[in-house]
């Protein structure tokens, strides 16, 4: 019997050391954590780091540790800097978000995270499998909440621009194979030329309009979303088969460029709101 009760003792001590253990880390990465934020905040960087990996090792459950983390990375990212150490602090960013979604996949900061990092990423050198990678995750957020308007903004830049660089690459190549008979930016395309860029570009056009348009029902004095509804008015209005329609298009686009204006002219005339 005392064999058996010194037995149970010692197990419940090591219990008791364990869970004391647990508490003491959480408490220390919790610290850790304060303290990258606070560097965060300071500019200081390499120092927030240190700080979110090293709370993230005492507490591995504490995704805030690994979003800060992450976060930082991503801040040091500078778009279209093709150095090691830049594209790896891109690619180290998109890792620590993964593992946020592992624990937790349907977190929107996660999810925001690595379609905003994608989307930088996919500039310069333009990469359109990354650019198509990062719209599907904004649009994993729609999917989650149909209420938030930056995807659907983002959405709709993302088929912007795809759509503009595809229209640019078949004007310019039209250009190099007809150098008598060029056409500038703001001229409609031959047909042919506006067949082929309305058979692959079309339905990334029409679905650009589409998320802009409920980016504006969610706010409707979005004027973002309505200046790059413009632009995809624009990039619809290349691919109609008659001048008329052409014509509609290029003044539904023209109309939401007034509109903009105003919207700012009322938001600089508004009355500062007092502290």
């Amino acid at each position: 019997m005392q064999r058996i009760s010194r037995s149970h003792f010692a197990f419940i001590l090591i219990v008791l050391l364990a869970v004391t253990s647990a508490g003491c880390n959480k408490l220390r990465a919790r610290d850790y954590l304060n303290k990258g934020v606070a560097a965060y905040k300071a500019g200081s960087f390499d120092r927030a780091i240190e700080m979110f990996k090293l709370a993230k090792e005492a507490d591995p459950t504490l995704l805030n540790a690994q979003l800060y983390l992450a976060t930082a990375y991503a801040s040091q990212y500078i778009p279209g800097a093709s150095s090691e150490d830049n594209v790896d602090k891109g690619k180290q960013a998109i890792a620590e978000f993964q593992g946020v979604l592992q624990a937790d996949a349907n977190n929107l900061s996660a999810i925001d995270g690595i379609g905003s990092i994608l989307f930088q990423m996919a500039g310069q050198p333009f990469d359109e499998k990354k650019m198509a990678e990062s719209r599907s995750y904004h649009e994993k957020h729609i999917q989650l909440d149909p209420t938030a308007k930056e995807p659907y903004y983002w959405v709709g830049v993302i088929n912007w621009t795809l759509s503009y660089r595809a229209n640019a690459g078949f004007r310019r190549a039209w250009n190099d194979a007809n150098p008598r008979k060029t056409i500038k930016d703001e001229q409609p395309m031959p047909d042919k030329v506006r067949a082929e860029f309305q058979e692959k570009y079309g339905a990334v056009v029409e679905d650009g309009i589409k998320q802009l348009k409920q980016a504006i029902v969610v706010a409707p004095d979005y004027e973002d979303a309505m200046a790059y509804l413009n632009l995809l008015y624009r990039q619809r209005a290349d691919m109609a088969a008659t001048p008329q329609e052409r014509e509609e298009y290029l003044t539904q686009a023209d109309a939401l460029v007034d509109k903009v204006k105003e919207i700012k002219q009322k938001k600089s005339e508004a009355p500062t709101p007092t502290p």
